[in-house]
């Protein structure tokens, strides 16, 4: 109750300082958006011949700087975000696959783990991303290989405001979480200059109701007469994150672009002890430290009918992590201790001409070099010499691609491309896609799209050296998939607009990969003959200005992923063929609500997920699924313009209606909490 009353005396007092702050004019970028005109037209990008693609504004990236982008991806689509808890790892899944068959492209330098094959969102800040899409399924082809769900696309823009700009954003929230960002940029018609800083903090420590243990109430005779499960607070889940951002521009104006990316990140995460952990958080320590650096440097060169563009990149991420227990008075025993060192080197070449405008020709080819050291134990022997359980690889990965756009008529596309890929000394089969689009009707803009490739993902270098368990012989998972969908957009200006689509996708997987147990005590993978995954993807958006002044602006997807396994049964006691994967919900889906009058703005944000199932048996005990729940949060915010200073107040509740759920077995999530941001830019003019 405290809480709560700390953040209504901040309510109150966002009141009477938005009342004061009504006397001042509001400045031209804080008036109320206006409704964008729809242009129907028949004649779209040829480079996005038939694919399906997801866009992210520039609202949900920059809602507030307490945001991952797994935060953004749960609340503005309909992947499936699997977190194991607030601050810690959260990975995303398209279409009914795994993590490791979804890639990720920054600057586009894919930035997949390659010991894991997968991305950590949670890692990432939404204000370090200033433009953001989704490749569905086929579409991720088009970029790059061993997408077998699709491709996340991330990257950053090279347009800063002239002059010299200032941003600094301060966020106090539940559980002693702290969050700064700060934003310092330069432009002039040459130079792009832009560092960004963010620092989060938190105790984490909040309350959730423990299902997996229970206490007993006695009589005065010490009989049980009644059982309640305890409510408990999040344990050893403290965390304090670093990123720095530094960008560098230049534009000849002649038709050459150079420009430098670097970002680092140095975070350092307790992570929290399970609901079926006993004893006194004192007594454990269980820390995971990250340092990470991502370098890009760029070169495009644009001409009226063709375009090259050359990036090189490098990547270093050191891992640390360490479980103790105190089994006696300062006498600890480590269970875990695990050290891995990333380097990646990246080169890429790409280039695209346009000799017609029937015709449009695209090449790529890009190499990453893996040097991968990783440590599980350090063993000290009797005769003194150490033990070290891991292993030291490299691995290079080529990929390259073809492709040629053809536009016979106007209201038809045809696209064809060819990529092939090689990890280490292994090629994969010729990668196809074939890709379709067709206007239906110009009245509308009923587009229709379809697509058709294969797709091939080779094991990550954990699956096939992690010791104990790594598996050598591992194939590399090959797939099959199509899509079919229908988008259409209308509206008229000034008064509404409403877009949105449907697609039917299929896709079979062969050889796919998951960890099992083994009789020796320890998980190893092996290759399950075959899953078909298949469904139904949707979205709406609309906007509407019902009178002058207000704006309401709705945003919604809907997924129908089941995911089957139709291989054959591994052992006489494998329940697991012809059901559901573990941790694929059937349906999901989110929407978000924005009403904006003049300078307010009123957010409703709404994601749900169906129940899931934690074994490949589909077991329905309590241990064997997760149920289905939805999640609700709320902000409000007001813009005030000074005559030296523009400021953004924002009150944001999240899980407004306390649901008590979660995403990953055995780890809690938060209940109903709080956050409070003030938004300060300075007005130095140009």
């Amino acid at each position: 109750m405290k809480e709560i009353s700390k953040y209504n005396l901040l309510l109150v007092l966002m009141f009477v300082v938005c009342g004061v702050a009504e006397v001042f004019p509001q400045s031209a970028d804080q008036r109320i958006r206006k409704l964008d005109e729809v242009v129907v037209t028949s004649r779209r990008p040829m480079k996005e011949i038939g694919v399906q693609k997801t866009v992210f504004d520039s609202l949900a990236l920059k809602e507030n700087i307490a945001l991952s982008m797994a935060d953004v991806l749960t609340y503005n689509s309909s992947v499936f975000v699997k977190s194991y808890g607030r601050a810690t790892q959260s990975t995303v899944a398209f279409r009914g696959t795994s993590a490791s068959h979804t890639q990720v492209t920054w600057n586009g330098m894919r930035i997949n783990n390659p010991m894991l094959g997968m991305t950590d969102f949670s890692t990432i800040p939404s204000y370090f991303i200033d433009q953001a899409s989704l490749l569905h399924g086929t579409s991720s082809a088009t970029e790059t290989g061993g997408g077998l769900g699709g491709l996340v696309r991330l990257g950053t823009l090279p347009e800063v405001p002239e002059g010299i700009g200032l941003q600094y954003v301060q966020g106090i929230g539940s559980f002693k979480t702290f969050d700064e960002f700060a934003r310092i940029t330069y432009g002039n018609d040459r130079w792009s200059v832009s560092t960004r800083a963010v620092y989060s903090s938190s105790r984490n420590d909040y309350k959730y109701i423990n299902h997996d243990k229970k206490e007993n109430i006695y009589d005065d005779d010490h009989n049980i007469i009644c059982q309640f499960n305890p409510t408990e607070r999040n344990r050893s889940g403290a965390f304090r994150d670093l990123h720095l951002l530094q960008e560098v521009y230049y534009n000849t104006h002649k038709g050459d672009r150079f420009g430098l990316n670097a970002w680092y990140i140095n975070s350092n995460r307790e992570l929290p002890l399970l609901t079926t952990d006993y004893g006194d958080e004192r007594d454990f320590e269980n820390k995971q430290r990250e340092q990470t650096f991502r370098g890009v440097v760029s070169w495009d060169h644009n001409r009226s009918t063709w375009r090259t563009g050359l990036r090189g990149g490098y990547m270093y991420t050191r891992m640390a992590y360490d479980y103790r227990r105190e089994v006696s008075d300062n006498n600890w025993a480590t269970m875990t201790r695990s050290r891995s060192r990333v380097n990646t080197f990246y080169g890429q070449f790409d280039g695209e001409y346009n000799p017609s405008p029937k015709w449009y020709f695209t090449a790529n080819i890009s190499a990453h070099q893996h040097l991968v050291y990783s440590e599980d134990k350090d063993v000290i022997l009797q005769n003194g010499d150490r033990a070290i359980i891991g292993y030291d690889k490299g691995r290079v990965e080529l990929s390259g691609a073809l492709s040629a756009k053809w536009r016979p008529v106007d209201r038809l596309g045809i696209s064809l491309l060819v990529r092939e890929d090689m990890y280490g000394d292994l090629w994969a089969p010729v990668i196809p896609a074939l890709y379709l689009d067709g206007v239906l009707s110009r009245r509308g803009n009923v587009v229709l799209k379809a697509s058709v490739s294969r797709n091939h993902r080779f094991p990550t270098l954990n699956d096939m050296y992690f010791l104990p368990g790594g598996n050598p012989d591992l194939k590399s998972e090959t797939g099959f998939s199509y899509d079919a969908g229908v988008t259409f957009d209308i509206g008229t200006p000034g008064v509404f607009s409403l877009g949105g689509g449907a697609t039917w996708f299929d896709s079979y997987i062969d050889n796919w990969i998951i960890w099992l147990p083994t009789t020796k005590g320890f998980f190893s993978p092996r290759n399950v003959k075959s899953v078909h995954a298949y469904g139904l993807e949707m979205k709406l958006n609309a906007a509407i200005q019902p009178i002058k002044g207000w704006l309401l602006d709705l945003d919604g997807s809907y997924s129908w992923t089941p995911s089957i396994n139709e291989g054959q049964p591994m052992s006489p006691a494998d329940q697991s063929v012809g059901k559901q994967l573990p941790y694929v919900p059937r349906h999901s889906a989110s929407l978000t609500g924005r009403l904006s009058w003049r300078s307010w703005s009123f957010l409703y944000k709404w994601c749900y997920y169906s129940q899931r199932f934690t074994m490949s048996s589909n077991d329905n005990s309590i241990s064997g699924y997760l149920p289905n729940y939805f999640m609700s949060n709320i902000s409000l915010e007001k813009s005030l313009s000074f005559r030296p200073v523009d400021l953004s107040l924002k009150l944001a509740v999240n899980n407004i209606f306390n649901e008590d759920y979660l995403s990953v077995l055995s780890h809690p999530m938060p209940g109903i909490n709080f956050e409070f941001f003030i938004s300060v830019t300075p007005k130095l003019g140009k």
